[in-house]
């Protein structure tokens, strides 16, 4: 594949990019990525594209000396990460949002970028605030749960399209579940809004058929892949769905020190803005998995609520619910 070079290197590049080791910059776009070597001391050495494609990394990365790769977190990063170490780099998933100098710039372009990661990965790759991807097959995994959920929000959309339509009319869909909602729960209508209807609940019910069919595949995924999860359902108001859902977003839990810094990790850490003497009380981060800190969150509401039988851990979080007060 021919690469788009735009930096002649000069003869005091040439000479600066034989000594060392070199560092890429790897801005990854959805079609094609930008990338820059720049090397020990801090010259750019060249700057290239390459299609964002297993062949094309392969290409521009295969024959390459080992070195240090930053690219940024983002959707194609996953499979990169995997590819790029399988190819004998070292590779640094950059949390870039956590980086001014790349989020804020003023000068932002996919140029620049690659640039910006080759420098800071150079010089310390903590500036980057690195991240590690899952593996495959957790990743291949996770992604049942996450079309489940999508299932799910559109089910919630259509449900809720299908009230709201009625409801314009003066009339009302039956309360129930969404799992129980069908075109026989719209005996009561008039005969006319229900043949109008009729072609969204009919998704619906297709959809739960669905829904349960994933439900099926988990639990058969949390029983004979990973036995752990029968570990954290014995507590009430954990399911397979919560349980697997840690476990594979977490997946090795050897890298935390403390359990506690496995709240860190899914954004249930406080905020903390400290100056002086003031240290005022703010919210939650909410950084890491969104989906995860969401079942997290149902979890606590059911163990809090009136379905949530009298347990020590119902009890603490009722105490500590009530000394927050609003909070």
């Amino acid at each position: 594949m021919k690469q788009n070079t735009t930096v002649q290197r000069s003869p005091r590049r040439r000479a600066a990019s034989s000594r060392g080791p070199i560092t890429i910059g790897l801005d990854l776009g959805d079609r094609s990525s930008r990338y820059c070597l720049v090397d020990r001391q801090g010259y750019v050495v060249q700057e290239a594209s390459a299609a964002t494609t297993k062949k094309g990394l392969q290409l521009a990365f295969g024959a390459r000396p080992r070195g240090r790769i930053a690219i940024e977190v983002g959707a194609h990063s996953p499979w990169v990460s995997r590819l790029l170490t399988g190819l004998g780099h070292e590779v640094i998933v950059a949390n870039a949002r956590q980086v001014r100098l790349i989020s804020q710039s003023s000068r932002k372009d996919d140029r620049m970028d690659a640039e910006m990661l080759a420098r800071l990965a150079r010089a310390d790759p903590q500036l980057l605030r690195p991240i590690r991807h899952r593996s495959e097959k957790a990743q291949q995994d996770l992604m049942v749960i996450r079309v489940r959920a999508a299932l799910v929000e559109a089910r919630t959309g259509l449900v809720n399209s299908a009230r709201g339509m009625a409801k314009a009319l003066g009339e009302r869909l039956p309360a129930c579940d969404a799992d129980n909602l069908n075109p026989a729960k719209m005996v009561d209508l008039p005969e006319r809004l229900q043949e109008t209807l009729k072609p969204l609940l009919d998704t619906v019910e297709g959809l739960t058929k669905q829904i349960h069919a994933e439900d099926v595949k988990l639990e058969q995924i949390a029983r004979t892949e990973y036995p752990e999860t029968q570990l954290l359902k014995q507590v009430s108001g954990v399911g397979t769905l919560i349980a697997l859902t840690l476990i594979l977003t977490v997946e090795d839990r050897a890298r935390f020190q403390k359990s506690r810094d496995v709240g860190c990790y899914v954004g249930l850490r406080p905020k903390r803005s400290e100056s002086g003497q003031s240290q005022p009380q703010l919210r939650i981060t909410k950084e890491g998995d969104i989906y995860l800190r969401t079942m997290l969150v149902q979890g606590a509401h059911h163990i809090l609520g009136h379905r949530g039988p009298d347990t020590d851990l119902r009890r603490w979080g009722l105490k500590l619910a009530q000394s927050g007060g609003k909070n």
